[in-house]
């Protein structure tokens, strides 16, 4: 299983959001989606075995497709 980092510098300065955090006990983590997709537009996702696609759109919406 691949390991990803606790927080991720991005190339704006500001540092991502740490992976894992979450601001309360029941709430999801938190990933900042420069952690997913790096310097890129897109990430495969993998789900019980299906490949899944995120990319950023040119007007930095996100998508999620299988």
């Amino acid at each position: 299983m691949m390991s990803l980092p606790r927080s991720t510098a991005r190339g704006d300065g500001a540092t991502a959001a740490t992976v894992g955090s979450s601001p309360g006990p029941d709430s999801p983590p938190t990933i900042d989606v420069v952690t997913l997709i790096g310097e890129g537009r897109e990430a495969i996702i993998l789900h019980r075995g299906e490949r899944y696609r995120l990319r950023l759109t040119a007007n930095d919406k996100l998508i999620l497709t299988k």
